[in-house]
């Protein structure tokens, strides 16, 4: 299937598209996972993902911030804090859950993309995928995909 970002949608109230993401939300603050909100799922979406990385950070393959899969279809998006209601995958810090934005003071800004994907299968694997083995999983099966992006600096 083609891969598209037509319709499908990521929004948080939280912050703007390339805004800078409020502190509560980063490992400065109280590293509180902000809401996500998901518009135009396709039909035939079986399942959604969610995977937070920075790519701005100066290691190989960037840094992933936060990795969600087994969110229903019709779930409406992730409520603040709320990632643990689905199947969280290990961050980059070696955990599950969230892990907000810390990039190294005077890095510069970094970018955050909140990636959503639509797909037509379920991801059966339990907790713990990184997001490479998530990304793997997916191969084949996103049906659409879009992103909503955020600033932070230090």
């Amino acid at each position: 299937m083609p891969l598209s970002i037509a319709d499908l949608a990521i929004t948080s109230p939280a912050f703007d598209v390339g805004a800078p993401i409020p502190s509560r939300f980063t490992g400065e603050g109280a590293d509180d996972s902000p809401e996500l909100v998901f518009h135009g799922v396709p039909q035939g979406t079986r399942e959604l993902a969610v995977v937070c990385h920075d790519p701005d950070a100066p290691l190989p393959h960037g840094f992933t911030h936060w990795v969600v899969y087994g969110i229903p279809a019709d779930a409406g998006g992730i409520a603040e804090n709320g990632g643990g209601a689905f199947t969280e995958g290990v961050t980059d810090f070696g955990a599950t859950g969230y892990g907000g934005p810390m990039p190294p003071p005077g890095h510069g800004i970094h970018h955050y993309f909140f990636f959503l994907y639509a797909l037509d299968t379920a991801i059966t694997d339990g907790p713990g995928l990184s997001r490479l083995e998530l990304l793997e999983r997916l191969d084949g099966h996103v049906l659409e995909m879009n992103r909503l992006v955020g600033t932070y600096e230090r």
